[in-house]
């Protein structure tokens, strides 16, 4: 009877052992999964990169329109894929009109949408590739200063942006999205491409001579 008795509270021991080893399992992992719960994921616009969601905001937002240069094809004017970004060259021409006409009545008017004319003069898209000529150096932090407050390079005490980018709602962007496109940029093939310097109006008074 004794040993009945021995054997009888042995095994309810071992059963509560397991049960409590089992119940501490159960908690670690109950645990485990609510810290998961409330863990924070990069959050890329539901696209697996940042890179990636940059290239759709890029796209969306008709960055090529302008920034890429054009060229013909049997179906009229194409981006030109080989130089995606690079802003406008100096051998294309801008168009041919009467400036100071155009100027005097508020007119824009733009050939390939990488040079502009208007009130202000014309205006040439900057290079946003990651070449010297375009943005390689800059930080996210210089380029939403840039979008954000319309200053040439995103520098502080820079001269404002130009039509039509000093129109465009670029500052509206989040944070987040202006990385993602900072991150696209910065990931194209470096062109080299110094674009030329804006011109002054027509109608402007010339420069005094230089002494």
């Amino acid at each position: 009877m004794k040993k009945s008795y021995l054997i009888l509270g042995t095994g309810l021991l071992l059963s509560a052992m397991y049960i409590s080893g089992c119940s501490g399992t159960q908690s670690e992992s109950a645990a485990a999964d609510t810290t998961a719960a409330f863990e924070t994921k990069p959050d890329f616009g539901g696209y697996a990169t940042q890179v990636e969601h940059g290239h759709h905001l890029v796209t969306v937002g008709g960055c090529r329109d302008c920034h890429t240069p054009k060229i013909m094809t049997p179906q009229g004017p194409t981006e030109d894929t080989s130089r995606e970004l690079s802003g406008h060259y100096g051998n294309i021409p801008v168009p041919d009109v009467d400036r100071k006409k155009m100027e005097s009545k508020g007119y824009i008017v733009t050939a390939d949408f990488t040079s502009w004319i208007g009130p202000w003069g014309v205006s040439f898209a900057a290079n946003l590739t990651p070449d010297e000529t375009g943005t390689k150096g800059w930080t996210e932090d210089r380029f939403i200063n840039a979008t954000r407050t319309y200053v040439l390079h995103g520098m502080t005490g820079a001269r404002p942006l130009l039509p039509p980018m000093a129109m465009m709602p670029v500052k509206h962007y989040t944070d987040d999205e202006l990385k993602a496109i900072f991150a696209f940029i910065q990931s194209l093939k470096p062109i080299k491409n110094l674009v030329p310097q804006p011109l002054p109006p027509a109608s402007a008074p010339p420069a005094p001579p230089a002494k």
